[in-house]
This record gives structure tokens, sequence and C-alpha cells, in this order.
């Protein structure tokens, strides 16, 4: 069963016992990722390490890496 269908079923129960509607599916996901990217972030300071951007950081190690399988192939 897909999100959405659990969510128009889970709609459906909640007016038919009049208890108030359940929220949209992805309605928070933006909230849930600022939160494990703050997360990533505390512990990159609690272990010592710099708390940069770690989308940043990996898609400056995948360039890196691609620059690098270009120069041993060229």
């Amino acid at each position: 069963m897909s999100a959405i269908e659990q969510y128009l079923i889970d709609t459906w129960r909640a007016s038919q016992h009049g208890e108030p509607m359940p929220p949209p599916p992805g309605r928070d996901d933006v909230a849930v990722l600022r939160e494990i990217r703050s997360y990533e972030q505390v512990k990159a300071v609690v272990e010592g390490r710099p708390a940069g951007h770690p989308w940043r950081a990996a898609l400056r190690r995948m360039l890196n890496r691609h620059r690098l399988v270009d120069r041993a192939a060229g």
C-alpha cells in the first residue's frame, strides 16, 4: 500500500470517528531533512571535525574522484 492510499484510509477513518485529520504525506519532509543536517553538524563539532555543509563536502569528494579518474585515463 502506498503512502497516499494509507493517507486516504486514515482520512476516511478520522472523518467517520470525528477525529482530526492526519497530516498529508510529505508535509514535514523538508523539516526532517533540516533536522538531520543540524544533528550531523553538531555531531561533527563534538567529534572535533569541521561542521561544514555535508552535501557540499560530498559533492567536492565526488568531483575530486572524477577529476582523478580523468587524469589517469588521459
